[in-house]
């Protein structure tokens, strides 16, 4: 969990870059890509909580494993859900609004049952603690995109 909180303070540093694009790396802003860590963060902490633990049934997804293995993702292979695109004008005092909601998201999520979870379009269910792995490598996924548009 420490992780992704540290991840969440390097998003909340490229805050005064929110602006910055660079359409050779992605067709979002900097902006762009902190709101999108943070709503992923957000949508999938609310699934979780919702969730019923009993109905938890993992099953074996070959391209999870790798992913969860290795802690990387394929970069342009996925499209964001509509749930977890960011709004059209994206401020800085938004950008900050959402750093704090996704750090009261992760803290939530830190204290749910084990078997709450949310069902990811290619890695099946997911459960808490496969979740908080999950986040981790997601946002830093997108820090190392952010990188790359500072280049």
């Amino acid at each position: 969990m420490q992780k992704v909180i540290k991840f969440i303070d390097q998003l909340a540093a490229q805050i005064p870059n929110a602006a910055v694009e660079n359409d050779d790396v992605s067709k979002g802003s900097i902006g762009w890509h902190i709101e999108h860590s943070c709503l992923v963060i957000i949508k999938i902490t609310e699934t979780i909580q919702n969730s019923n633990p009993e109905t938890y049934r993992p099953r074996f997804s070959f391209i999870k494993f790798i992913v969860l293995l290795t802690g990387k993702f394929p970069r342009g292979r996925a499209k964001a859900p509509e749930s977890v695109m960011p709004i059209d004008n994206i401020t800085p005092t938004h950008l900050t609004e959402s750093i704090v909601k996704a750090k009261a998201a992760l803290d939530a999520l830190s204290k749910c049952e084990k078997n709450k979870y949310f069902t990811h379009p290619v890695f099946g269910n997911l459960n808490a603690p496969k979740t908080i792995q999950f986040l981790g490598i997601h946002t830093h996924h997108h820090l190392l995109i952010i990188q790359d548009i500072l280049k």
